[in-house]
């Protein structure tokens, strides 16, 4: 990991980069707690001063999260992650349960046209897990993994990418629904799982647009009234 032959004036770019490479690998997972300065200073061959500021740039970004007494934690693998981090928490969960319809119906059809038995395997898993859930904080758990599956057997790279990094959001947004209301658990997953498995793309567009009603549904007709908003 040592930085040798990084001159002086880029230094401290250097170890950003170094720091960001093994977080973007996967080397440093979210989550993952970093080594202490100690050892980042002996590992990459700097100053205390350099490794600090590396530190504070990626703490800055929102790639990392400094917690006193404790270490500093990844918190999100890109920076994209990290601004979409940043913008959820001024996201309504009423509108980012809608973006999510906008965008489940259209890889429900999807997956129902393109999934291969590897992709069912992944999708009944899911469901299996949603069946056991409970409503909380495990169901919207589970709920998040089926989800990512269907989205997963739609092959689209560019899809399955920007449901990741809104897969924070959308699972707060599924606990939401269900503070709201307990009932938002619907067990349509099944139906949207059976047309998948039948190549019935239509089916399985309907399917979804009725799992996800139910949530949005949850938060009721006036959620948009309190807010200044048409309903």
């Amino acid at each position: 990991m040592p930085l040798a032959g990084v001159s002086k004036s880029t230094l401290v770019e250097g170890v950003i980069a170094r720091l960001e490479e093994l977080i973007v690998s996967g080397e440093w997972p979210v989550g993952f707690r970093i080594p202490a300065e100690p050892e980042l200073v002996r590992a990459l061959g700097v100053s205390r001063n350099t490794v600090r500021e590396a530190v504070r740039a990626l703490v800055h970004a929102g790639l990392l999260d400094p917690r006193p007494g404790d270490g500093t934690y990844v918190r999100a693998d890109t920076g994209l992650d990290a601004a979409m981090e940043r913008a959820s928490r001024r996201w309504a969960a009423i509108d980012v349960l809608e973006v999510r319809s906008m965008l489940e119906r259209d890889a429900a059809r999807l997956a129902a046209q393109r999934r291969d038995d590897a992709d069912l395997a992944a999708i009944d898993a899911a469901l299996s897990r949603v069946a056991a859930a409970e409503a909380g904080l495990l169901f919207a758990e589970a709920d998040a993994a089926f989800h990512e599956a269907v989205v997963a057997a739609t092959h689209n790279t560019v899809l399955i990418e920007l449901y990741a990094h809104l897969a924070g959001a959308l699972r707060e947004s599924v606990a939401e629904a269900l503070q709201a209301d307990s009932n938002a658990h619907d067990p349509g997953h099944e139906a949207l799982a059976r047309a998948i498995r039948g190549g019935d793309a239509a089916a399985a567009e309907r399917a979804a647009t009725t799992l996800l009603a139910v949530a949005v549904a949850a938060f009721g007709p006036d959620s948009r009234a309190a807010r200044g908003q048409p309903g």
